[in-house]
């Protein structure tokens, strides 16, 4: 089966560094190296920690009527962001379903590049192309470019080293960068809650990149195993998880994404697939929403376990769970009804036939450190 997998550019280098490898999205992708899930989350935390997240999908839209165009397709300001930043957007189905989310970058002249998730790229071209296609000029650089991730307190000590100018960046911001001669895009964000960069840089570049990072004291190789209780503890959806075709942005609880301008009362009111769904969700409000839970013992409540009230009442499942080990404690995020949605609601989780204490609770769990200048 593993013959079918596909590889990062950095394929090589994970198995030199030890990594333990499994399917994740087609790819052959590390879950964690010899140091652990455990110390590599820590690291991300306290120094910082280098991610392989080639196996997203780099698209590339070109022309005067792209931004136009690309927002018919998400509830998101795109005429308005401004050269060399970037923004959170999704992709909704008409029913006002998340197709996938996504990060927009404008790099002017009529450019914007976007980072799509691995499992949906293939299906999000093609969405573009049928949708937009005669509007814009659509380039994937699926094999053309890797890239990664850079996060934690001491990313940005480490890319100063190699480019002075990225230490002025703050939270979003986009540009282009040379990195060891090649010719790279770094964004100031990341999917860890902390201050950190990702890198586009050309496959054929990856590896030395990679090297030359990982060569900084400051730098661990972290898997997907902390990728995910990272992105947890800073409360962040994960496509396919916590939201999908069958979720709205409303009932993800991500109404803060669809911008102002787009909303019922905006200038550039709806005109994305569902909204007349997701302004009537607004409105009315919905029957499930995302919450945050924390277990009250040490239990971990993991994806799938069924959320019930004191009577037993089924009102919901765990999308996200595990241990999060910066809070020392599990945490999980899950659908229930929203009568039962208030912070500090007592609930339950049923883990293997227990009841397992839960409390609704605000996110993010650890605080986000994200540089805003």
């Amino acid at each position: 089966m593993s013959e079918t997998l596909l590889k990062t550019p950095l394929h090589a280098l994970h198995l030199e560094l030890g990594a333990r490898m499994v399917p994740f999205a087609g790819y052959d992708m590390p879950v964690q190296y010899p140091l652990g899930v455990l110390k590599e989350h820590l690291h991300t935390r306290e120094q910082a920690g280098l991610f392989d997240v080639s196996h997203m999908g780099q698209i590339v839209l070109r022309g005067s009527d792209a931004a136009q165009a690309l927002e018919t397709l998400v509830p998101v300001d795109i005429l308005d962001l401004p050269p060399g930043m970037q923004r959170y957007a999704m992709f909704t189905n008409p029913q006002g379903g998340i197709l996938d989310d996504l990060m927009v970058a404008n790099l002017g002249d009529d450019t914007l590049f976007l980072v799509v998730n691995a499992a949906c790229k293939d299906q999000d071209l093609a969405h573009l192309r049928q949708h937009i296609g005669n509007r814009c000029e659509i380039q994937p650089l699926f094999e053309d470019r890797a890239l990664l991730a850079l996060q934690g307190p001491a990313a940005v000590k480490v890319l100063e080293r190699l480019a002075p100018e990225v230490a002025g960046m703050t939270f979003m911001q986009f540009r282009p960068v040379q990195l060891l001669g090649q010719d790279c895009f770094v964004s100031r964000s990341g999917y860890t809650g902390e201050d950190g960069y990702e890198i586009s840089v050309p496959s054929a570049a990856a590896e030395a990149l990679a090297r030359r990072l990982l060569a900084e004291p400051e730098v661990q190789p972290i898997g997907l195993g902390a990728r995910d209780s990272l992105r947890l503890e800073a409360g962040l959806c994960l496509y396919g998880h916590d939201m999908n075709t069958e979720t709205t942005p409303i009932e993800a609880s991500l109404l803060w994404a669809i911008s102002k301008v787009r909303r019922a009362d905006g200038a550039r009111a709806g005109g994305f697939p569902g909204a007349e769904t997701v302004f009537a969700q607004q409105q009315l409000g919905v029957q499930r929403k995302r919450v945050g839970l924390l277990p009250q013992e040490r239990t971990p409540v993991r994806e799938g376990a069924e959320i019930v009230d004191a009577d037993g009442k089924s009102v919901g499942q765990v999308c996200s769970g595990g241990f999060g080990p910066t809070l020392g404690a599990p945490v999980a995020m899950g659908y229930v009804d929203s009568e039962h949605a208030a912070l500090d609601t007592p609930l339950f989780a049923l883990v293997r036939g227990k009841q397992v204490a839960l409390k609704v609770s605000k996110m993010p769990f650890v605080a986000q450190r994200y540089y805003r200048g």
